[in-house]
């Protein structure tokens, strides 16, 4: 059992937690409509906010968490006061797509291990939110594959950050046409300008967004890595609340 991926336009390497089992856009599960989606109200001034500080050699990423989706966020701030990420590594990334983290077996991993299948003995259901999405620098969790997952239930510990790219409207049409959906809005918005990963959009639980340190992101998604796109020289992270 290892990190999998969703396949859309390109055949890329994903986010799963299960075997290697590639997914074509043929057989993908489509993003849902409005009517699945959990729709909360914007957050107030007043509504405090959790921030997080991810620390690397490569620079450091200040990250929001959500409160729109309050288990994701309670639970990362438990396993962050914990020390649970602490010397864990991002132990799979891929330039253009994410960087992905939060596995506790890659504490004491050697070269060359295989990595993905680690974390605590629970999931968390997923909170899906129409104005929540894959924007460049989103925090999100990783899951097992939908055969063995199909409500879609996060993992307890592993996440990726989101990289991507900024998609043109016609870019985006034609994703649209393949998947069979409609964006909104604010997805619109979002990846014709700042950029991201539409296609993992309400498929993926994301709970937090990068505000400071998106060029993070982009320095370690370049690195050297192997054919499971785990870097060549481990890239280790702390994780600690910085603002509750």
């Amino acid at each position: 059992m290892r990190t999998n991926v969703l396949t859309f336009l390109v055949f890329i390497l994903g986010l799963s937690l299960n075997s290697c089992a590639n997914k074509s856009e043929n057989n993908s599960t489509k993003i849902k409509d409005d009517s699945d989606i959990k729709i909360e109200k914007p957050q107030t001034k007043q509504e405090k906010q959790t921030m997080v500080l991810i620390k690397t050699d490569y620079g450091d990423m200040k990250v929001v968490l959500y409160n729109e989706t309050p288990q994701h966020r309670d639970n990362f701030i438990k396993l962050a006061k914990e020390g649970f990420f602490d010397g864990t590594l991002f132990h799979r990334v891929i330039d253009g797509f994410m960087i992905q983290g939060g596995d506790p077996d890659s504490k004491t991993a050697k070269k060359g291990q295989q990595l993905g299948q680690g974390g605590p003995s629970y999931t968390i259901p997923a909170e899906f939110n129409n104005s929540l999405i894959h924007k460049k620098g989103a925090l999100a969790a990783a899951r097992m594959a939908d055969q063995v997952n199909p409500q879609k239930a996060s993992s307890g510990s592993q996440f990726y950050i989101s990289q991507g790219k900024v998609y043109s409207n016609e870019e985006l049409n034609n994703l649209e046409n393949r998947m069979g959906v409609r964006f909104n809005d604010i997805q619109r918005k979002a990846y014709t300008t700042e950029g991201g990963v539409p296609f993992l959009d309400y498929q993926y639980t994301v709970f937090g967004q990068v505000i400071e340190g998106l060029d993070v992101i982009d320095k370690i998604a370049k690195v050297k890595k192997d054919r499971a796109d785990r870097p060549l020289e481990d890239i280790k992270m702390s994780v600690s609340i910085i603002e509750e």
